[in-house]
């Protein structure tokens, strides 16, 4: 790091000079000096790709053919994977693509908690569980950066809903805050070396994220030690003076009014009124060139990139692969053979339909994108008659192709918006249409798969889901198929659980899918005739109703000014575990075709003066009859803490490929953190003496092995 060059260059600057660099001057870009020969800052969405380019003042696309990019599958799905080696992968991918675009800053990944079923972002985040994030962001961080290209995570902190994101206040315990919503964000920070971070737009205990002395003052600089630059989120300032003492680097907005920023003409006439020390302003530049001099932005040889690479597409094959899960599998109807089958039924919108033009912010100006329905086709290679019914209708919702749904949505401060479609008569009549021709072609075909589930109608930014039950019809037209063909098999592709109560116990074989990517029809197809094992499993609870999500139990949602997270760390899996909440389908839930033996668990523990190390090994052996890999999960639980604790916790896992009758040994070492919760009176975590639980399984309720031990010392670690 050259910090004498980076204060010569300070000392250069003139104070008009210093604001410039310090907001936007474009939509995605702030100001450059070019006589210091520093550039602007060029950034771009990025959660499931570099998004298409605009003009530079405007939402308006600029509509050139150069900008078609990899589509990547969603954050969900990456998260599914459980895989680490992936992440770090696809990490390449999106910033060898960023890199190719031109960009400096990739805005991803999201990484905020699914505290709620509901959340319209949901399919751009990752898990409920902190340290599936916090192995999973790491590696992805790493690849993106290695490539001179800043990932920037987002949001920082508690952005868990989209209902009146813009202003509405959490009220969340320190505890919830250290154990489950800031860990991701602390291992980007301490131990991927993350470059950017993003603010939320929400309020946190009375004061907006993107300039919070707490959050960015106390905790991400001086306890978690970030020297990185802190963006704010699109629009999310909303006073000078704190922005430019609280922590916040630079200000980006929706509008293109750029010299009104918070942090432009009225920081700059605070500065020369006496109002803010210039010193202030040269911190925030200071952080800036950092930033440039890591990129090799200022001078060095900067590393080129690539876009739509044949390398880039079987990456994003292999993700969309492992993250299919399949939750049931009666009668092992799955894997279909293509031998046995000479008419093959695909009903749903879903089996058709594009979902990389939605989602807000994620939407991609993608190469192509593989549907179900064309993977299907082209891997059956017209062996096998493929029919395809639509099953039900959706409606068509007019887009604003001139101004961007951002801009709009912060202006206009929508709170909510009601996403459930008028059951007229012409609509109604449709429905019974569609169902009836898709009941025609179950009844006469060999095998059906069923594609039903979301689109970014729902799993959208800018606005939650009204409730968790299926649009458009499908209930109905998921029971009348079965009915038809008992053996269907249902498909849901979606970015957020759906309630499946009706219909689950009905259905023979389930599979959930994610917003997988441009080659997530391909991914589909090999899974269900079997020339792909799935091996992906849940990242978070899919529950039977949305009154057993702790969220909506417990808590308050979506609140009105203010929202408090009254289920405290109880979200998720550590909720339905803890109450004996009996979940559609539980955390880290995954079949395979294959059959996993668990044995032989061994535990050592080492009780160190200052630290305390417990050594895992067990056997793990392909039974079945197909190669297939198994994810094996290690939760914890202390038998009698003094303050209650969630009866599981995941603490370790790792994934592992096995032929058949192949058995390998899986070791995990076990530190401090693994036993810890915080002490809200000692602002520190604690680990108490006493009987722990380890446990080791398939999912959170398949638990295969399980051993006690006994800890006789206590420590003490933030």
């Amino acid at each position: 790091m050259n910090e004498t060059r980076i204060e010569q260059l300070l000392r250069e600057l003139t104070l008009e000079e210093k604001i410039g660099m310090i907001h936007g001057e474009g939509i995605f870009r702030t100001k450059g000096v070019e006589r210091l020969g520093i550039p602007p800052l060029k950034m771009s969405d990025g959660p499931m790709g570099v998004r298409n380019e605009f003009e530079d003042n405007s939402w308006k696309p600029i509509g050139n053919s150069d900008d078609y990019v990899s589509y990547l599958p969603s954050n969900t799905a990456l998260a599914a994977t459980w895989n680490r080696k992936l992440a770090y992968e696809i990490g390449q991918v999106l910033g060898e693509e960023a890199r190719g675009r031109g960009k400096d800053v990739i805005l991803a990944p999201g990484i905020n908690i699914l505290r709620t079923p509901l959340c319209g972002r949901n399919f751009e985040y990752m898990s409920e569980d902190p340290y599936l994030i916090s192995e999973t962001v790491v590696p992805l961080i790493k690849g993106i950066e290695e490539n001179d290209v800043a990932a920037c995570v987002k949001h920082f902190v508690a952005n868990n809903q989209e209902t009146r994101r813009l202003d509405v206040n959490v009220e969340v315990s320190d505890r919830a805050l250290r154990e489950i919503y800031f860990p991701g964000f602390k291992a980007a920070v301490r131990k991927a070396k993350t470059k950017t971070i993003m603010g939320a737009y929400n309020k946190f205990r009375g004061q907006y994220c993107c300039h919070n002395d707490y959050l960015l003052n106390e905790v991400l600089r001086k306890e978690w030690g970030f020297d990185g630059t802190v963006i704010s989120d699109w629009g999310g300032v909303h006073d000078t003076r704190e922005a430019a003492y609280n922590g916040l680097d630079i200000e980006m907005s929706v509008e293109n009014n750029f010299d009104n920023y918070y942090m432009a003409n009225p920081l700059l006439q605070a500065v020369k009124r006496g109002e803010v020390e210039e010193t202030v302003i040269e911190q925030k530049v200071r952080n800036i060139l950092r930033l440039m001099e890591r990129l090799n932005m200022l001078d060095g040889e900067r590393k080129s990139g690539t876009y739509n690479t044949p390398g880039h597409r079987k990456k994003i094959l292999e993700v969309a692969k492992e993250s299919i899960v399949l939750l049931k599998n009666e009668d092992e109807i799955l894997p279909l053979n293509p031998k046995k089958i000479k008419t093959l039924a695909v009903i749903g919108d879903n089996a058709n339909r594009i979902h990389s033009d939605g989602g807000g912010s994620a939407e991609i100006k993608t190469l192509y994108e593989i549907t179900p329905l064309m993977g299907l086709k082209m891997k059956l290679g017209g062996n096998v008659d493929v029919k395809f019914a639509r099953g039900y209708y959706v409606d068509k919702k007019e887009k604003d192709e001139e101004i961007n749904w951002q801009a709009n949505s912060l202006e206009e401060r929508i709170s909510k918006e009601k996403y459930q479609e008028e059951l007229s008569k012409s609509i109604l009549t449709k429905r019974k249409e569609l169902l009836e021709e898709a009941v025609a072609i179950a009844k006469g075909s060999d095998a059906v798969v069923l594609f039903g589930g979301l689109n970014h109608d729902f799993d959208s930014e800018g606005k939650d889901k009204e409730d968790m039950k299926l649009p458009y019809g499908q209930d109905e037209l998921i029971e009348a198929v079965l009915k038809a063909n008992k053996n269907a098999i249902v498909v849901m592709v979606a970015g957020s659980p759906v309630d499946m109560s009706s219909w689950a116990d009905k259905a023979k074989s389930i599979i959930y899918s994610w917003y997988a990517g441009m080659e997530g029809g391909i991914a589909l197809a090999e899974v269900l005739f079997g020339e792909v094992n799935p091996s992906g499993k849940l990242p978070e609870t899919l529950p039977k109703k949305l009154e057993d999500s702790p969220a909506h139990h417990f808590g308050e949602f979506p609140g009105g000014d203010n929202v408090k997270y009254n289920e405290d760390i109880f979200v998720g899996y550590r909720y339905f575990e803890t109450y004996r909440i009996e979940p559609q389908f539980c955390f880290g839930h995954g079949l395979s075709y294959t059959t996993f033996e668990y044995k032989d668990l061994q535990i050592f523990v080492e009780e160190k003066e200052k630290d305390l190390e417990v050594f895992l090994s067990l056997k793990i052996k392909n039974i079945g009859k197909q190669v297939g890999a198994e994810v094996v999960q290690v939760y914890t639980n202390d038998k009698e803490a003094s303050l209650k604790r969630p009866k599981k916790e995941l603490k370790a896992y790792e994934k592992t490929n096995l032929n058949p009758e192949e058995e390998k040994e899986i070791r995990f070492r076990l530190d401090k953190t693994a036993f810890g919760y915080y002490d809200e009176n000692k602002k520190s975590f604690y680990v108490e003496p006493g009987e722990f639980s380890i446990l080791v399984g398939s999912s959170v309720k398949d638990i295969r092995l399980k051993k006690e031990i006994v800890l006789s010392r206590e420590y003490r670690y933030l």
